[in-house]
This record gives C-alpha cells, sequence and structure tokens, in this order.
C-alpha cells in the first residue's frame, strides 16, 4: 500500500471557474505508480471550493459562474457578515454548495475520469488570492 500526502499551491485567479486539473496531475508524479486507489483533494479555504464537470467548452464554465451569481447574489439585503467585501458572504454560501472536497478513483496510473471530466477550482472572490489544495493519493501499486 502506498500513501502520498502533499500541499498544493494554486495561484491566484480572478472569479469563475476554473480547470486545473493538469496542474493538480503535474504535482503527483507518484500517480503513475498507482494501479488502483483513490485521490483526495481537499481545498482549504472558505470563500473557493472544488468541482467535477465538463472539461471540453468554455460555456460550461461561463454558464456555472452566470447561475451561481444569479442564484447567490452579492447585494441581497439579508446578508449581515459584509466586512470582507460584496463578495465574501456569497462566496462562503457557494463554497458550501460545491463543497471543498473530491475524491477520486486511480486505475492503472491515471484518474479513471469520464472522457469530458476535468478538475474545476471553483474561485468565488473577486481576488481570491493563492489557494491551497491537500491532495492525499493512497492505494496499491
Amino acid at each position: 500500500m502506498m500513501w502520498v500526502q502533499r500541499q498544493i499551491a494554486l495561484d491566484g485567479r480572478p472569479r469563475g471557474f476554473h480547470l486545473v486539473t493538469r496542474e493538480i496531475l503535474g504535482e503527483l508524479p507518484e500517480l503513475d505508480d498507482v494501479s488502483v486507489g483513490l485521490l483526495h483533494l481537499l481545498i482549504q479555504h472558505t470563500s473557493a471550493s472544488l468541482t467535477l464537470n465538463e472539461n471540453a467548452s468554455p460555456d460550461v464554465r461561463r454558464d456555472f459562474e452566470s447561475h451561481f451569481n444569479a442564484a447567490v447574489p452579492e447585494d441581497a439585503r439579508y446578508w449581515t457578515h459584509t466586512l470582507e467585501g460584496a463578495d465574501d458572504m456569497p462566496a462562503h454560501i457557494k463554497a458550501a454548495v460545491l463543497g471543498p472536497s473530491l475524491t477520486l478513483p486511480v486505475a492503472r496510473g491515471r484518474l479513471a475520469l469520464g472522457t469530458w471530466q476535468g478538475i474545476y477550482l471553483c474561485e468565488h472572490r473577486d481576488r481570491g488570492g493563492s489557494r491551497s489544495i491537500v491532495a492525499t493519493l493512497w492505494g496499491e501499486s
């Protein structure tokens, strides 16, 4: 059984849905040695999230952003947590809905994802800054 745990730093990005699959996999060369296992990813922030979704059309990323901005508006009069800016509380809500983690299957040295699936960093702040992900890989070689 093999275990690897690594903290991965992602550069800051503007608000939106950003494919980071290659970036994350580039930090985990040990994945090649796993014949069967799991990769768990946890983003260590409360105003950004992770999700798995279509990796081909940029329209999907724009539509995600449009939907979440309409569903969780910045100018809602009922927000009371407003000291960190108009985008902060909506970012927390969006992150809670999408979630902080993914658990992905590994098969024959690769993520066992569907043809059009990719890992997204969902940045919910206008300028969220760099983001940290704890990657835990375990499995058999």
